[in-house]
């Protein structure tokens, strides 16, 4: 079996950022404002400076962002409440006032790594036998913190990949809150641990599906024994915020996909949305679209969340509950099986294990199916995206854990109608970090979130040392000849 490594890369960029909303001294505990000090400030200035600085700060943020007047605006109208007497600001001191509580994030800024690829939503443009392809990223920035970006590529008809310019400036999407089902959020309290009577009081006066709105409508209407007692507050506060933690990020249909960002919005991912696994995914109606499942951190918790996208520009977030909704790393199969979700996860941290669900949002766990065999995974195995069916059966990319946390690419196949028997293996790693592939941010660390098959061939965007992507190709006959029992 031979492996194909392809000149095409991204390396992380710098250059790469979006300006978003900044509140100096957040988090710190303090008994007098600072924002009111900065306003006051501002509002001190001489006329001629304050008007000298707009148009910098203008001209400058206008080279790398899109809207800027309409960015600085919004920032100063987050803090106007804080203006003494509620004073009219002149166009300058609210350029002013809007940069000082505006601050520039490079997304990419430490890494660029965990790719995850699928077939684009558009494949207008291209010639006979060329497949365009949309690639999930992995975007690490100050802090360690990552987010979700998007690259896009083009396999052409003489089997080779081009990854296409990325676009800028980076837009970030329209974020609101999304609905509920009411068993789904029942569920979730449950697996929160906050399902008490006074929550099921609540739930008995939802509608089956409800916005935000309607959960404060229906707490509203809480007998005033429930409501009213001293331990009220705290089940109170955890289905706000359980309501909250779904929501929906819309992009702007003219956004090139490579400018689309998907920041940290939630608490239970403010530091970080890790190892996006995406799949173009066909309904029992025949309807296909997109889901992920990616790893929210909140800086010490780790939980699976899921993206739905008709078209990678609207994004619908929720959480995933259940016995089966546990660590990191699940891959959702492209189809229903035996009219069920299903989906490969790791719930023990070191096994691959099946998931099953009704509704694709609630996971029951079905057991591990794999288990590490082999010195290069010894200490621990996952997957490496969605599996890719076959007519052989389901090819699953793994990752295997071995000496000096050595991260290796191998391979399984899954029986086509019951998914939970491997009829084959490989023995020996299909990919290694050796020679040039075995520095970066992480050493010794190859991975990938989600390869694509076209045309016979497995191509295999990977994630270099968690720190750069490179491409390799293999034919998909050749890893199922390779297979072992």
């Amino acid at each position: 079996m031979t492996i194909r490594e392809h000149p095409a890369g991204l390396d992380h960029d710098p250059a790469r950022v979006v300006a978003r909303f900044f509140l100096p001294g957040e988090g710190l505990r303090s008994s007098h404002s600072r924002v009111a000090q900065i306003i006051a400030r501002v509002l001190a200035g001489p006329a001629a400076l304050t008007e000298r600085m707009a148009a910098d700060v203008v001209r400058e943020l206008s080279a790398r962002h899109a809207g800027v007047a309409e960015l600085l605006a919004a920032n100063a109208r987050a803090v106007a409440s804080r203006i003494v007497g509620h004073a009219a600001l002149t166009d300058a001191q609210g350029a002013v006032l809007g940069a000082a509580f505006t601050a520039e994030y490079a997304v990419e800024g430490a890494a660029l790594c965990n790719p995850s690829a699928v077939e684009h939503p558009s494949q207008d443009g291209l010639g006979p036998n060329e497949l365009r392809v949309a690639i999930a990223l992995r975007c690490i920035g100050e802090g360690h913190v990552s987010s979700i970006g998007f690259a896009e590529a083009v396999i052409d008809a003489d089997g080779g990949w081009t990854f296409e310019g990325r676009s800028t400036p980076l837009t970030l999407p329209h974020v609101r809150a999304a609905e509920w089902s009411r068993q789904h959020f029942g569920r979730a309290l449950e697996h929160e641990g906050h399902l008490t009577d006074l929550a099921s009081a609540v739930l008995s006066n939802l509608p089956e599906r409800f916005s935000v709105a309607e959960l404060e409508y229906a707490l509203l209407e809480l007998p005033d024994q429930l409501s009213t007692r001293p331990d009220s507050r705290w089940p109170t506060q955890a289905m706000r915020d359980m309501a909250a933690s779904a929501y929906r990020a819309d992009f702007p249909s003219a956004t090139p996909l490579s400018g689309r960002m998907l920041l940290p919005v939630d608490a239970e991912e403010n530091r970080g949305m890790e190892d996006a696994r995406f799949v173009r995914f066909t309904g029992a109606d025949g309807v296909t679209g997109y889901r992920a499942t990616y790893t929210a951190y909140d800086g010490r918790d780790i939980a699976p969340r899921l993206i739905t996208s008709p078209d990678l520009g609207e994004f619908t977030i929720h959480r995933l509950t259940g016995s089966g909704a546990h660590n990191k790393g699940m891959a959702l199969f492209p189809r229903l099986v035996g009219g069920l979700h299903l989906a490969l996860s790791r719930t023990d941290g070191e096994n691959i294990s099946l998931a099953t669900s009704v509704d694709g949002v609630i996971w029951d766990d079905a057991g591990i199916i794999h288990r590490p065999t082999e010195l290069w995974e010894l200490v621990q195995l996952g997957n490496c995206g969605a599996p890719i069916e076959t007519e052989s059966g389901w090819l699953v990319l793994t990752h295997g854990v071995g000496p000096l946390r050595t991260y290796s690419l191998g391979a399984i196949l899954l029986d086509l109608d019951d998914p939970s028997l491997v009829v084959g293996r490989l023995r020996e790693p299909l990919l290694q970090p050796a020679r040039m592939l075995r520095d970066g941010y992480v050493p010794r660390v190859v991975y990938s979130c989600g390869a694509i098959a076209h045309r016979g061939t497995l191509w295999i965007p990977v994630g270099v040392g968690d720190d750069r992507i490179r491409v390799f190709s293999v034919g998909i006959d050749e890893v199922i000849a390779s297979l072992r029992p």
